[in-house]
């Protein structure tokens, strides 16, 4: 149970940094602009999923603090 605390305490670490680094998730969408009779009119969109900097933030918190729960001795 506890490597399983650890793992998750470093998977939230490395998104952390990644979304400290990084300031959104882009992406295209083909959308279907027109259609005239059997005629199709496609355009590619590029979107973005910004993240926040509190993202980042908390998921280091959480991780740092996962990956200390994890490193500690159980006490039973």
């Amino acid at each position: 149970m506890m490597r399983v605390v650890l793992i998750v305490g470093l998977i939230l670490i490395v998104f952390g940094v990644l979304s400290l680094g990084y300031e959104g998730i882009t992406y295209v969408s083909r959308e279907k602009v027109a259609e005239v009779g059997p005629i199709e009119v496609r355009a590619d969109r590029q979107r973005t999923i910004w993240l926040s900097p509190v993202v980042g933030v908390i998921a280091l918190a959480a991780g740092a603090g996962l990956v200390f729960a994890g490193m500690r001795p159980s006490s039973a």
